[in-house]
């Protein structure tokens, strides 16, 4: 279920977080970001691309109130969704790619597949 890890941060700066990773991860393809900060993108990004692939006027709404820039919801909608028509899940990729060099946190670059 998305949303279930705190990343430190109250509410508000963790909703805000996520929509912009998930809006730029949707945007240019990949992102590098620490492991947790990863699986929680994956999750929210899996479920816009889900509705995207339904393409109803609820989707819609409920898209664009999450991403935070329109030309991407737009995107999302003509060209990342019809990708995936014959996929039942699993949009993005995960790996690891070692500890970060000031604090040692785990990082990892996640990519839409």
């Amino acid at each position: 279920m998305p949303g279930t890890r705190k990343l430190g941060r109250t509410t508000d700066h963790r909703r805000a977080m996520l929509r912009a990773m998930v809006t730029y991860l949707l945007e240019n393809g990949k992102i590098e970001t620490t492991v947790t900060r990863a699986k929680e993108v994956s999750a929210m990004t899996e479920k816009m691309i889900t509705l995207g692939k339904a393409g109803d006027l609820h989707s819609k709404r409920q898209v664009f109130s999450y991403v935070t820039k329109e030309a991407v919801a737009k995107k999302l909608f003509d060209e990342i969704a019809p990708t995936y028509e014959g996929r039942q899940g699993g949009y993005t990729k995960i790996v690891k790619i070692g500890p970060r060099r000031g604090d040692a946190a785990e990082m990892a670059i996640i990519s839409l597949i």
